[in-house]
Protein backbone atom coordinates (compact mmCIF):
# COMPACT_ATOMS: atom_id res chain seq x y z
CA UNK A 1 0.00 0.00 0.00
CA UNK A 2 1.13 3.99 -0.78
CA UNK A 3 2.27 5.09 2.62
CA UNK A 4 2.44 8.75 0.59
CA UNK A 5 1.11 9.56 -3.02
CA UNK A 6 1.25 12.97 -4.76
CA UNK A 7 -0.75 13.71 -7.98
CA UNK A 8 -0.24 16.58 -10.02
CA UNK A 9 0.89 18.60 -7.34
CA UNK A 10 1.54 22.51 -7.99
CA UNK A 11 2.76 25.22 -5.61
CA UNK A 12 3.04 28.73 -6.58
CA UNK A 13 4.00 31.93 -4.59
CA UNK A 14 2.97 35.24 -5.96
CA UNK A 15 5.94 37.45 -5.86
CA UNK A 16 6.48 41.16 -7.02
CA UNK A 17 7.33 39.31 -11.10
CA UNK A 18 3.84 37.47 -10.58
CA UNK A 19 3.50 33.85 -9.73
CA UNK A 20 6.69 31.82 -9.02
CA UNK A 21 5.81 28.04 -9.29
CA UNK A 22 7.96 26.30 -6.95
CA UNK A 23 6.88 22.97 -6.99
CA UNK A 24 5.05 21.99 -11.23
CA UNK A 25 2.92 19.12 -11.79
CA UNK A 26 4.82 16.69 -9.06
CA UNK A 27 3.85 13.22 -8.72
CA UNK A 28 5.85 10.37 -6.47
CA UNK A 29 4.67 7.42 -4.36
CA UNK A 30 6.52 6.17 -0.90
CA UNK A 31 5.63 2.96 -0.55
CA UNK A 32 5.08 0.95 2.89
CA UNK A 33 8.36 0.65 4.78
CA UNK A 34 10.16 2.35 1.35
CA UNK A 35 13.13 4.49 1.52
CA UNK A 36 12.39 7.39 -1.23
CA UNK A 37 15.49 9.88 -1.51
CA UNK A 38 14.65 12.88 -3.63
CA UNK A 39 18.01 15.24 -4.67
CA UNK A 40 18.96 18.24 -6.70
CA UNK A 41 20.13 21.38 -6.96
CA UNK A 42 18.83 24.27 -4.66
CA UNK A 43 15.86 25.97 -5.32
CA UNK A 44 14.62 23.19 -7.38
CA UNK A 45 11.19 22.78 -5.37
CA UNK A 46 12.31 19.94 -2.98
CA UNK A 47 11.79 21.38 0.62
CA UNK A 48 8.85 22.86 -0.80
CA UNK A 49 7.86 19.71 -1.90
CA UNK A 50 8.08 18.11 1.52
CA UNK A 51 6.28 21.12 3.31
CA UNK A 52 3.38 20.41 1.57
CA UNK A 53 3.67 16.80 2.47
CA UNK A 54 3.08 17.98 6.15
CA UNK A 55 1.10 20.75 5.08
CA UNK A 56 2.95 23.58 6.68
CA UNK A 57 2.62 24.98 2.89
CA UNK A 58 -0.59 24.55 1.09
CA UNK A 59 -0.62 23.25 -1.95
CA UNK A 60 -2.08 25.57 -5.05
CA UNK A 61 -3.63 21.99 -6.66
CA UNK A 62 -3.30 18.57 -7.05
CA UNK A 63 -3.60 15.81 -4.28
CA UNK A 64 -1.80 14.32 -1.41
CA UNK A 65 -2.72 11.31 0.50
CA UNK A 66 -1.02 9.67 3.05
CA UNK A 67 -2.69 6.15 4.11
CA UNK A 68 -5.35 7.03 2.26
CA UNK A 69 -6.48 10.23 3.31
CA UNK A 70 -6.04 12.96 1.19
CA UNK A 71 -5.07 16.04 3.26
CA UNK A 72 -5.63 18.64 0.60
CA UNK A 73 -9.24 17.90 1.70
CA UNK A 74 -10.18 20.64 3.34
CA UNK A 75 -12.19 18.14 5.77
CA UNK A 76 -9.20 16.25 6.33
CA UNK A 77 -7.49 17.02 10.36
CA UNK A 78 -4.33 17.55 9.31
CA UNK A 79 -3.36 17.12 13.36
CA UNK A 80 -4.55 13.48 13.58
CA UNK A 81 -2.18 13.34 9.97
CA UNK A 82 0.63 15.02 11.50
CA UNK A 83 0.48 12.85 14.83
CA UNK A 84 1.34 9.80 12.02
CA UNK A 85 4.10 11.28 9.97
CA UNK A 86 7.35 12.53 12.20
CA UNK A 87 9.22 15.47 10.47
CA UNK A 88 13.05 16.53 10.82
CA UNK A 89 14.22 19.64 9.89
CA UNK A 90 17.18 21.39 8.91
CA UNK A 91 17.38 23.39 12.34
CA UNK A 92 16.90 21.36 15.22
CA UNK A 93 13.85 23.28 16.72
CA UNK A 94 14.33 21.53 20.27
CA UNK A 95 13.23 23.77 23.41
CA UNK A 96 16.34 25.26 24.69
CA UNK A 97 14.62 25.47 28.48
CA UNK A 98 13.75 21.89 28.55
CA UNK A 99 16.47 18.67 28.81
CA UNK A 100 17.03 15.95 26.14
CA UNK A 101 14.59 13.89 28.05
CA UNK A 102 11.87 16.44 28.49
CA UNK A 103 12.15 17.20 24.59
CA UNK A 104 11.50 13.80 23.52
CA UNK A 105 8.88 13.26 25.95
CA UNK A 106 6.63 16.47 25.79
CA UNK A 107 4.61 15.13 22.67
CA UNK A 108 3.34 11.82 23.95
CA UNK A 109 2.63 13.35 27.14
CA UNK A 110 0.83 16.01 25.72
CA UNK A 111 -0.91 14.70 22.31
CA UNK A 112 -0.86 10.87 23.20
CA UNK A 113 -1.69 11.53 26.41
CA UNK A 114 0.45 8.92 27.37
CA UNK A 115 1.83 8.41 31.54
CA UNK A 116 4.88 10.31 32.42
CA UNK A 117 6.67 7.06 33.62
CA UNK A 118 5.97 5.29 30.07
CA UNK A 119 6.73 8.19 28.07
CA UNK A 120 10.28 8.43 29.97
CA UNK A 121 10.32 4.67 29.52
CA UNK A 122 10.19 5.45 25.74
CA UNK A 123 12.70 8.76 25.75
CA UNK A 124 15.71 6.69 27.09
CA UNK A 125 15.05 3.95 24.82
CA UNK A 126 14.78 6.36 21.80
CA UNK A 127 17.74 8.41 22.89
CA UNK A 128 19.90 4.99 23.55
CA UNK A 129 18.94 4.01 20.13
CA UNK A 130 20.46 7.31 18.93
CA UNK A 131 23.50 6.67 21.19
CA UNK A 132 22.49 9.81 23.83
CA UNK A 133 21.57 8.06 26.57
CA UNK A 134 23.72 9.85 29.19
CA UNK A 135 23.09 13.20 27.92
CA UNK A 136 18.88 12.95 29.08
CA UNK A 137 19.14 15.12 31.43
CA UNK A 138 21.26 17.77 30.13
CA UNK A 139 20.10 21.05 27.97
CA UNK A 140 20.37 21.60 24.37
CA UNK A 141 22.97 24.34 24.10
CA UNK A 142 24.88 21.99 26.23
CA UNK A 143 24.92 19.29 22.96
CA UNK A 144 27.27 19.37 19.54
CA UNK A 145 24.97 20.05 16.25
CA UNK A 146 25.06 16.62 15.26
CA UNK A 147 24.19 15.47 19.47
CA UNK A 148 21.06 17.94 18.80
CA UNK A 149 19.58 16.68 15.62
CA UNK A 150 20.15 12.89 16.90
CA UNK A 151 18.34 14.31 20.06
CA UNK A 152 15.27 16.03 17.01
CA UNK A 153 15.37 12.62 15.45
CA UNK A 154 14.53 10.82 18.28
CA UNK A 155 11.87 13.35 19.59
CA UNK A 156 10.07 12.91 15.92
CA UNK A 157 10.15 8.78 16.80
CA UNK A 158 8.81 9.15 20.21
CA UNK A 159 5.15 10.00 18.68
CA UNK A 160 5.50 6.28 17.11
CA UNK A 161 4.97 7.63 13.52
CA UNK A 162 3.95 5.65 10.72
CA UNK A 163 6.30 8.00 8.90
CA UNK A 164 9.46 9.85 8.67
CA UNK A 165 10.27 13.01 6.47
CA UNK A 166 13.46 14.84 6.50
CA UNK A 167 14.35 18.00 5.29
CA UNK A 168 18.33 18.21 4.21
CA UNK A 169 18.82 16.78 8.23
CA UNK A 170 22.84 17.26 7.68
CA UNK A 171 23.14 20.67 5.88
CA UNK A 172 23.74 22.49 9.03
CA UNK A 173 26.33 19.94 10.71
CA UNK A 174 30.12 20.44 10.29
CA UNK A 175 31.27 17.65 8.30
CA UNK A 176 32.60 15.38 11.18
CA UNK A 177 29.14 15.62 12.81
CA UNK A 178 27.48 14.64 9.59
CA UNK A 179 28.12 10.54 9.66
CA UNK A 180 26.33 10.46 13.53
CA UNK A 181 22.97 11.70 12.38
CA UNK A 182 23.62 9.72 8.68
CA UNK A 183 24.44 6.29 11.04
CA UNK A 184 20.84 6.63 12.91
CA UNK A 185 19.22 7.55 9.62
CA UNK A 186 20.46 4.59 8.15
CA UNK A 187 19.89 2.03 10.95
CA UNK A 188 15.76 3.33 10.34
CA UNK A 189 15.74 2.55 6.89
CA UNK A 190 17.42 -1.10 7.45
CA UNK A 191 14.04 -1.83 10.33
CA UNK A 192 11.73 -0.95 7.64
CA UNK A 193 10.87 3.11 8.73
CA UNK A 194 8.75 4.78 5.46
CA UNK A 195 11.02 7.78 4.82
CA UNK A 196 10.52 10.39 2.49
CA UNK A 197 14.00 12.57 2.59
CA UNK A 198 15.89 15.49 1.06
CA UNK A 199 19.36 14.97 1.46
CA UNK A 200 22.67 16.70 -0.31
CA UNK A 201 24.43 13.39 1.00
CA UNK A 202 24.74 11.15 -2.18
CA UNK A 203 26.47 8.36 -0.29
CA UNK A 204 23.03 7.95 1.74
CA UNK A 205 21.23 7.81 -1.23
CA UNK A 206 23.32 4.92 -2.77
CA UNK A 207 23.04 3.26 0.51
CA UNK A 208 19.92 3.36 1.95
CA UNK A 209 17.35 4.71 -0.79
CA UNK A 210 14.98 2.27 -2.29
CA UNK A 211 14.27 5.24 -4.43
CA UNK A 212 15.58 8.34 -5.68
CA UNK A 213 14.11 11.12 -7.29
CA UNK A 214 16.21 14.00 -8.60
CA UNK A 215 13.88 17.61 -9.01
CA UNK A 216 15.08 20.12 -11.10
CA UNK A 217 13.33 24.02 -11.20
CA UNK A 218 10.35 22.60 -9.38
CA UNK A 219 9.77 19.54 -11.36
CA UNK A 220 10.63 15.86 -10.93
CA UNK A 221 12.98 15.35 -13.58
CA UNK A 222 13.78 11.17 -13.33
CA UNK A 223 13.57 8.41 -10.86
CA UNK A 224 14.56 5.27 -10.49
CA UNK A 225 16.69 3.07 -8.53
CA UNK A 226 19.89 4.49 -7.26
CA UNK A 227 22.06 2.14 -9.83
CA UNK A 228 19.79 3.68 -12.43
CA UNK A 229 20.10 7.49 -11.14
CA UNK A 230 24.14 7.01 -10.20
CA UNK A 231 25.40 4.94 -12.51
CA UNK A 232 23.35 5.26 -15.77
CA UNK A 233 20.91 8.72 -15.89
CA UNK A 234 18.25 8.91 -18.54
CA UNK A 235 17.88 12.50 -18.22
CA UNK A 236 21.10 14.80 -19.68
CA UNK A 237 19.95 17.49 -16.47
CA UNK A 238 20.71 14.67 -14.20
CA UNK A 239 23.51 13.67 -15.82
CA UNK A 240 25.25 17.06 -15.24
CA UNK A 241 24.14 17.57 -12.22
CA UNK A 242 25.70 14.55 -10.99
CA UNK A 243 28.87 15.54 -13.09
CA UNK A 244 29.53 18.06 -10.81
CA UNK A 245 28.59 16.71 -7.37
CA UNK A 246 30.23 13.16 -8.03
Amino acid sequence: MAKIEVRNLYKDYTGADGAVHAVKNASLIVNDGEVVVIIGPSGSGKSTLLRCINKLETATSGHICIDGEDITDPKTDIRKIREEVGMVFQSFNLFPHLTVLENITLSPRKVRHMEKAEAERLGMDLLKRVGLEDKASVHPNALSGGQQQRVAIARALAMQPKAMLFDEPTSALDPEMIKEVLDVMLSLAKDGMTMLLVTHEMGFARAAADKVIFMDAGEIIEEGSPEEIFTNPRNERTRSFLDHIL
